[in-house]
C-alpha cells in the first residue's frame, strides 16, 4: 500500500533531518512540535504532543507518523496512530513501549514499526544479514558507540543523544542469549576491549539495543548480546557515578548533571562493530561489519554522525514500506529487513558514503 503523507513528531536534530530526508524522498511531510519551529522546507504545526485528543485532530489527514519524541510519549502516539489506521514508525529503545506497540499491531490496519533507529534498528539489520551467511550460527555480537572524535576528560564522552535514553541504557537490565539460555543481565558489565581503525575502545552491556532479536533467534543461536562502546575508563567511572554515589536513585538529576558536564559536540563519530560466527560446510567462520561513520553534509548543512545515522535508518525503512519491499501491516521486526535493498534506498545509501574504515 503506497502512501505519501507522513507526519514527523518532534523536530529536534534527528526529527528535523528525518523530515528533510523524507521530503527529499518524495513524501509530503508535516512537521509537528510542541514549540514553534520556523525556517523548515515543509509545513510545521504546533501541538501538545502529550494530549491524545490534540494528536488525533492533527493526524487525522495523515497516512503515516514517525515519532522522534522521548520514548515515554510513544505509547500515546502509537495508540492514536493505531486508532486512525496509520503506519507508525519510531526510534524507541524502551522495551515496555515496544511491547505496547506489539499488542496494537495485532489489530493494526497499517504497519507498526518501532525501534527503527541505530540500535535497535540498523545494527540488527546488519546482524541478521551476517547470520544468514551461515548454515548454523554460533553467535551474533552487536556493538555501537556514538562518541566525540576528540574526547577530553576522564569520561571521554559528550551527550549527543538523549540523556534520558543514555541513563536508561546504563541502568536497565539487558536481554542476552548465553549458551542457548535467554536471560537478563545487569548493564555496564561483560567489559571487553575492541579496536576499530586502531582506536582503542571498551564495550559493555547496555539495555535495549537488541530489540526483538533474542526472541527471533531463541533456539537457533547460542550467544547474542549488545554492547555500547566507549573510550577506555568510561564504564568504571559511570559505575562509580550511578552505583557508589547512588545516582541511579534519581535518573532525572543524573541526566542533568551529565549533560551539564559533557554537552554535545559537532565533531562526533559513530562506531559500528557487528560480528557473527558460525559454520559453513563444516568449517567455523567469522563475518564482520565494521564501520566508523562521520558527520556528513546533507541539504547544504553539516549533520552530526549520530543525527544522520539515526535519521537515515528510519527513513530507509519508510521508503521500503512505501515501495512494497516490506509488509504494509502488522508488527515489523528490524531483523526481518533485508540489508541489501535497505542500503539501496535513496536514504539508506548514506550508509554507503558516510563511513571511513575497513569493510567487513
Amino acid at each position: 500500500m503506497s502512501f505519501t503523507r507522513v507526519a514527523v513528531l518532534g523536530l529536534g536534530k534527528v526529527g528535523h533531518l528525518a523530515a528533510e530526508l523524507l521530503s527529499g524522498a518524495g513524501f509530503a511531510v508535516t512537521g509537528i512540535d510542541a514549540r514553534e519551529v520556523s525556517g523548515c522546507p515543509f509545513p510545521v504545526k504546533t501541538a501538545d504532543l502529550s494530549d491524545q485528543d490534540a494528536l488525533r485532530a492533527i493526524l487525522k489527514d495523515q497516512e503515516a507518523v514517525l515519532s522522534c519524541l522521548p520514548y515515554h510519549l510513544n505509547i500515546g502516539v502509537s495508540t492514536v496512530a493505531h486508532g486512525l489506521g496509520l503506519h507508525y514508525f519510531d526510534l524507541t529503545e524502551d522495551v515496555p513501549t515496544t511491547q505496547h506497540i506489539r499488542e496494537l499491531a495485532t489489530t493494526a490496519k497499517g504497519i507498526m514499526a518501532p525501534q527503527c533507529g541505530l540500535a535497535p534498528g540498523f545494527v540488527g539489520i546488519v546482524g541478521a544479514h551476517l547470520a544468514e551467511q551461515f548454515e548454523k550460527v554460533r553467535s551474533i555480537r552487536l556493538r555501537v558507540g556514538a562518541l566525540p572524535q576528540n574526547p577530553t576528560g576522564l569520561l571521554g564522552y559528550a551527550f549527543n543523544w538523549s540523556p534520558e535514553g543514555v541513563v536508561n541504557e546504563y541502568l536497565n537490565d539487558c536481554e542476552v542469549i548465553e549458551e542457548g539460555v535467554h536471560k537478563s543481565v545487569s548493564a555496564m558489565e561483560w567489559i571487553e576491549t575492541i579496536y576499530i581503525d586502531g582506536v582503542h575502545l571498551e564495550a559493555f552491556t547496555t539495555s535495549g539495543g537488541l530489540g526483538t532479536m533474542c526472541e527471533t533467534y531463541a533456539g537457533r543461536v547460542e550467544n547474542i548480546d549488545y554492547k555500547t562502546m566507549r573510550y577506555p575508563g568510561h564504564v568504571q567511572l559511570m559505575n562509580f557515578f550511578f552505583h557508589e554515589l547512588l545516582m541511579r536513585e534519581n535518573r532525572e538529576m543524573a541526566g542533568k548533571i551529565l549533560t551539564h558536564a559533557k554537552p554535545p559536540v559537532d565533531e562526533d563519530v559513530v562506531y559500528v562493530h557487528v560480528a557473527a560466527e558460525g559454520w559453513v560446510e563444516g568449517q567455523l567462520k567469522r563475518r564482520e561489519f565494521v564501520r566508523a561513520y562521520y558527520p556528513l553534509e546533507i541539504g547544504g548543512r553539516r549533520r552530526t554522525a549520530i543525527a544522520w545515522t539515526t535519521s537515515a535508518s528510519v527513513v530507509a525503512v519508510i521508503e521500503m514500506v512505501r515501495g512494497g519491499a516490506l509488509p504494509a501491516k502488522g508488527f515489523l521486526k528490524q531483523e526481518e529487513i533485508p540489508l541489501t535493498p535497505y542500503l539501496a534506498t535513496r536514504t539508506g545509501n548514506y550508509y554507503n558514503i558516510g563511513h571511513k574504515g575497513r569493510n567487513g
